[in-house]
């Protein structure tokens, strides 16, 4: 099952590359990923239905005892093979709905791969917090399926309306879920619903998992999504909306039924929400004449049936829930496919603008017939023995309460009722011929249907056809689920085609008959519907709440963000002396025994940090202040250095230096002088805040040291850095391995800001950042000089105005600069045993090119790295995020180090740690940064003041061009 989730990654991956290469016919070669699994799941089949499970663990985190525990059974099969058969035929479907030259299709096809992955891990984990990601995996994927290629603003709204709702729905699970795992004892989903355990703990956190159930599933009142999300292409809404992601909800319903069914709150809410949520979505489909907006309403009406069924807690409702799920799955995918084809060929999804196209495309008309059969409940499809087992069910007592039973009986028979209605409104809308409108011609057709076009949903329609008769052979996979709840009627009842005359088989007709005359009398409904329209809906409360937190965000933004630096700064250190503070003050226990100093050299240092923070405090240049504040870095990295931290020691002077640098590119924009002066009053109050706040922070570092009593888990490092590290720098091999983990989420937040201050600097995409001089212009550069032209020591010095040449720098740089590139690769590759690695690396190679961009400009750092930084960045983190799939390969968990040690020719014994492509990653990211940082403070703000932007222009002053 792990390999069947990396098929699917490695297929998402590869699939912008395969439709570059190959077109909209690469999706023909996607389909190849779900229809393996398919194959994979159907193999199971024999093992699932005699009683067995297939189970897989792979160790993730051992130290946090997470691992990846997959598990499949009887409903969890289901699902997989209705997840992954109609992902293949969706795929199969895509290759004929698209065109070659469809904008984003490489994109769309790796999202939607991506997706079917995700779909499947989440109906095989059995952890619950492996199931949170890929529910959360599932509505990220979704949100960009329906936004597309973000150009049009009503798939962005609807793309942002569906996350909103299922992230904040997922969030209240994930709390949810938490407090079951805790509850339980355990946070294996086999072993909550065996014993899940009791207390009010446990009935809150039923109704947060319920609560993310609802909003992915669509139940009123968060049901307005769905229809919105048919902005989205028609694969998506046939994939998505009607087979896979709108079943996560009832899947985790199924699955938490068998032993969560009791807790109070449970069936209140499933069964009224599902009732209600049938009977508003057939209600509201009777009024749509968009083809795809009535399926729509017409799945979250059936998925408000499906959350009766699964929640009810019986193993009779769960039989009938399970029947349904897979003829849901098959008939709303199929439909939704031929509206597909319907607008692909005619160019006419609005049912009052098509006529008699029935006639001109019979095998479609016959394909929608036999999947809206089913959808209707007419035999012998599998809609019509799921919807008589749900019957039976009821009637015989599905529920633990009679009443209820009769009114959730009542509640479906009508909303039965309104789907036979809209089933039929569906087809006479697509396919009847209309009085009074001319019939489609063939010229009229855009786009025939080839074979293969039509060939996903007429593989479905024929599957749910076929399914009916042949539904006995289905029990044994249902009753393998089933079998988990308890039975409350007489006896079980068997799935099968005919059960011979009975009650159920007198409401199905009764909602055939109703159906067809609620469809009959349309006109009178529809008069009927608009006079009873109700002015607000769900949707519009939504729109309303966002807008009103958008106001209330302006106004307390408004309110407290006043642009005031030192009233931000003073509120927050503030709060810091009042709250720690306080407790420091009457609650710590304070050292007995206090020392100032190890070495004098140690107070020397220590006056100098004092004597420049106070000369920062003096000085009104503001240059020369970033220079004094520096003093203040460069000697904390003096006392790291005294203190025996030579890794600390270096990375900060390697910091500082480059801060430094950053200062000094941004205050070019600003004035020389600091102009603002502040009264006596304000300056002494902000110097009783800054001292207080330093020796509140001194006294936290001293009871730090002084109240510890558990050993620190640093002791072993040394050991374990060579043991499992394979290295002797001990800060080193603690960051590419024992805490790799928090490496990778530091260099990810340190990708995510190098993009940041690109985004607030660039006018321009960043790709178009590299200035590289051309040679013609260089000369006339030269030409113009009203100076001799120097030595050229640099690639694009010349291009600097003459005033602004230095030849010393110059040459210092053409001397220094590949040495102390070299020179960080050493650092590099000897971290691992000696001060250094990565990240000093890096910031060595980055201070290489700070070098020569003073030396030479903008232009000459074009000439030093021509490359994009995003690239540098983007290649690092995945180096070494890479670098935990090869530990993965080798043997080793996530992110540990793997050491390959051979003999080589000539070269002797050769020990190779995976950590160094680990650190290779950090190297390139760092890097990446600083270049980031140059072409961003430095190279473009260069650009804009050369060609006299408008973003520097006074206020006031207009550019002309």
């Amino acid at each position: 099952m792990t390999a069947l989730l990396l098929l699917h990654l490695v297929g998402a991956v590869l699939a912008p590359v395969l439709v570059r290469w190959a077109g909209r016919q690469a999706f023909l070669l996607l389909a190849l990923v779900p229809a393996v699994s398919f194959g994979w799941i159907l193999a199971q089949l024999a093992t699932v239905t005699g009683g067995g499970t297939v189970e897989e663990t792979t160790p993730w985190v051992p130290a946090l005892d997470l691992t990846v525990t997959l598990r499949m059974d009887g409903l969890s099969l289901a699902l997989a093979a209705l997840v992954t058969g109609v992902g293949a035929l969706v795929l199969l479907y895509c290759a004929r709905y698209f065109e070659a030259d469809d904008e984003g299709l490489g994109r769309f096809a790796g999202t939607l791969t991506a997706f079917a992955g995700s779909m499947l891990g989440l109906v095989l984990a059995d952890d619950l917090l492996l199931l949170y990601v890929f529910w959360e995996l599932t509505t990220v994927f979704s949100y960009l399926l329906i936004g597309g290629a973000g150009t049009k603003l009503a798939a962005r709204r609807a793309a942002s309306q569906a996350l909103i709702l299922t992230t904040a729905g997922g969030l209240a699970m994930l709390v949810g879920l938490l407090m079951l795992g805790e509850t339980s004892g355990s946070y294996l989903l086999s072993e909550v619903v065996a014993d899940p355990g009791s207390g009010p703990l446990l009935v809150a956190g039923t109704v947060l998992v319920l609560v993310g159930a609802i909003t992915k599933s669509a139940m009123v009142p968060f049901h307005f999504w769905l229809p919105a999300a048919m902005e989205a292409p028609t694969p998506v809404s046939a994939y998505l909306h009607a087979a896979a992601m709108v079943k996560a909800g009832i899947y985790l319903v199924a699955r938490l039924a068998p032993g969560l069914a009791d807790v109070p709150g449970w069936r209140p809410i499933v069964l009224g929400l599902g009732l209600a949520t049938m009977l508003v979505g057939g209600y509201r489909s009777l009024r749509q004449n968009d083809l795809k907006l009535l399926l729509a309403f017409g799945t979250v009406s059936q998925l408000g049936f499906l959350m009766v069924l699964v929640g009810g807690g019986s193993r009779e409702l769960a039989a009938a829930g399970i029947a349904m799920t897979l003829a849901h799955g098959l008939f709303k995918s199929t439909l939704f496919l031929t509206v597909g084809v319907i607008d692909h060929a005619t160019g006419v999804r609005d049912l009052r603008r098509l006529s008699g196209l029935g006639r001109r495309l019979p095998s479609l008309a016959v394909i929608s017939s036999l999947a809206a059969a089913s959808m209707a409940g007419l035999p012998p499809l599998l809609g019509f023995v799921g919807k008589e087992a749900a019957f039976t069910a009821l009637w015989e007592g599905g529920l633990p309460d009679r009443t209820a039973a009769g009114v959730e009986l009542t509640g479906l028979i009508l909303g039965s009722v309104l789907t036979a209605a809209y089933t039929a409104r569906f087809l006479w809308g697509a396919f009847a011929r209309k009085p009074g409108l001319a019939p489609t011609e063939p010229a009229d057709l855009v786009h025939p249907p080839t074979p293969l076009f039509l060939a996903a949903p007429a593989v479905l329609a024929l599957a749910g056809l076929l399914a009916g008769p042949a539904s006995p052979l289905l029990e044994p996979l249902v009753a393998g689920y089933a079998d988990t709840l308890p039975l409350l009627a007489p006896e079980a009842e068997k799935l099968a085609l005919w059960h011979g005359f009975q009650p159920a088989l007198l409401m199905s007709a009764f909602t055939v008959a109703g159906g067809a005359a609620l469809f009959a009398a349309r006109d009178p409904v529809f008069r009927a519907q608009r006079r009873l329209a109700v002015g607000a809906s769900a949707d519009e409360g939504y729109w309303n709440t966002v807008q009103a937190l958008d106001r209330l965000a302006v106004l307390v933004t408004g309110t407290t963000q006043r642009g005031s630096l030192p009233a931000y700064l003073g509120t927050i250190l503030v709060v810091v002396l009042a709250l720690p503070g306080s407790v420091l003050l009457f609650r710590a226990p304070w050292p007995g025994e206090w020392r100032a100093w190890d070495t004098p050299i140690q107070a020397l240092v220590g006056a100098v940090v004092l004597i420049a923070a106070a000369l920062a405090l003096r000085i009104r240049q503001r240059l020369s202040a970033v220079l004094v504040v520096g003093v203040t870095g460069y000697g904390l990295a003096v006392l790291f250095a005294l203190q025996g931290a030579p890794d600390l020691a270096l990375t900060q002077f390697l910091v500082e230096t480059l801060t430094l640098v950053v200062f000094v590119l941004v205050l070019r924009k600003l004035p020389k002088d600091i102009t603002e002066r502040h009264r006596p009053r304000e300056r002494a109050a902000r110097g009783v805040v800054a001292v207080a706040v330093g020796a509140l922070m001194a006294c936290v570092g001293a009871v730090a040291l002084a109240v510890r009593t558990a050993t620190p888990v640093s002791v072993d490092h040394p050991q374990q850095a060579y043991e499992f590290g394979g290295g002797q720098n001990v800060v080193n091999v603690t960051l590419v391995d024992i805490r790799a983990w928090d490496t990778l989420g530091e260099i990810s937040l340190v990708v995510v800001a190098a993009t940041g201050v690109a985004s607030l600097v660039f006018l321009r995409r960043r790709t178009g950042a590299v200035d590289r001089i051309d040679p013609v212009q260089l000369a006339r550069q030269e030409r113009n000089s009203r100076r001799a032209p120097r030595g050229q020591w640099l690639a694009a010095s010349a291009a600097l105005a003459p005033e602004r040449r230095s030849v010393i720098l110059e040459v210092i740089t053409r001397i220094l600069f590949h040495t102390i590139l070299v020179f960080s690769l050493f650092m590099l590759f000897s971290g691992h045993n000696e001060p250094g690695g990565g990240f000093a690396g890096g910031l060595v190679a980055g201070l290489a090119l700070v070098l020569r961009y003073l030396a030479g400009g903008r232009y000459e750092l074009g000439e030093a790295a021509p490359v994009d930084p995003g690239l540098l960045l983007g290649v690092g983190l995945l180096f070494a995020g890479g670098t935990g799939i090869g530990g993965l390969l080798l043997g080793a968990d996530v992110l540990q180090t793997a050491i390959l040690e051979t003999t080589l020719p000539v070269l002797g014994d050769v020990k190779l740690v995976t950590s160094l492509f680990f650190d290779m990653g950090v190297y390139l990211i760092v890097v990446g940064l600083v270049l980031d940082i140059l072409r961003s403070l430095g190279a473009e703000l260069d650009r804009q003041v050369d060609e006299d932007d408008p973003i520097d222009a006074a206020p006031g002053e207009v550019i002309i061009r």
